[in-house]
């Protein structure tokens, strides 16, 4: 797993980089790679960027691959809740984040496509639970998988028995909101879309938008005014700069 570093148009050259014309923040995750402390702290710098950019930035995070093999002999579950921990980081981020797949995706690519805001997939993906041991991998991968994805019976295989989920059902289970011949062309209409939203602003609808599944009107009421209160506020800001 890599982060980008170049000059983010600032002064400082950050481990995650950001190209200073478009602000974009790149994290390559390869699937066939084993969890690792050098992993978790590849997410790590890219949210050390974008949260330094203060919602300038967009993350783009690019997957593919699976393990092979037997989990590690050295993982620990205290390793495990730092790459949990990082991508849950990584959700919250005040940028939108783009997932492209490409190809299998499976183990840390899955989890980081999982986390991503937008994900665009090539026509060869399929997602990928893997297996060792005589079972699935029971990371939060299956959490996401059943709170994103439409329920769907190929959810369940994946979920139970590791069957990979082929681009068209991934799409169809809204898994991946972009199935794509040319990934590179998907990636800057992507772009353009979410150029014009504020990464600060967007944190607070996602948050809004999860809390909206276990919140009852009432409870969600003073939250919403509150959300609706800061977006006068910054409207009347930039009225009278």
């Amino acid at each position: 797993m890599t982060a980008d570093q170049v000059n983010d148009g600032t002064g400082r050259t950050p481990t995650a980089g950001a190209e200073p014309v478009s602000g974009t923040l790149t994290l390559r995750v390869d699937g066939r790679h084993l969890l690792s402390a050098e992993a978790v702290a590849a997410v790590g710098a890219v949210c050390d960027s974008a949260e330094d950019l203060d919602g300038r930035a967009r993350v783009v995070v690019q997957v593919s691959g699976v393990p092979r093999g037997p989990w590690p002999d050295d993982l620990t579950v205290s390793l495990v809740n730092k790459w949990e921990r990082a991508l849950r980081r990584l959700e919250r981020l005040p940028a939108p984040t783009i997932a492209v797949a490409d190809g299998d995706c499976g183990g840390l690519a899955l989890d980081a496509m999982l986390a991503a805001d937008y994900r665009i997939a090539t026509r060869t993906v399929r997602l990928v639970v893997p297996v060792a041991g005589g079972a699935t991998w029971p990371g939060m991968a299956l959490y996401r998988l059943v709170a994103y994805g439409a329920n769907g019976a190929a959810i369940r295989r994946a979920v139970l028995y590791g069957t990979p989920v082929d681009a068209v059902d991934a799409h169809a289970l809204q898994l991946v909101d972009e199935l794509t011949g040319d990934a590179a062309e998907a990636l800057a209409r992507a772009g353009e879309r979410v150029r014009a939203v504020a990464g600060t602003e967007l944190a607070i609808r996602r948050q809004l938008l999860s809390d909206a599944a276990t919140t009852s009107f009432d409870e969600a009421l003073g939250v919403h005014l509150a959300a609706c209160d800061r977006a006068l506020r910054r409207a009347a800001r930039e009225a009278d700069a």
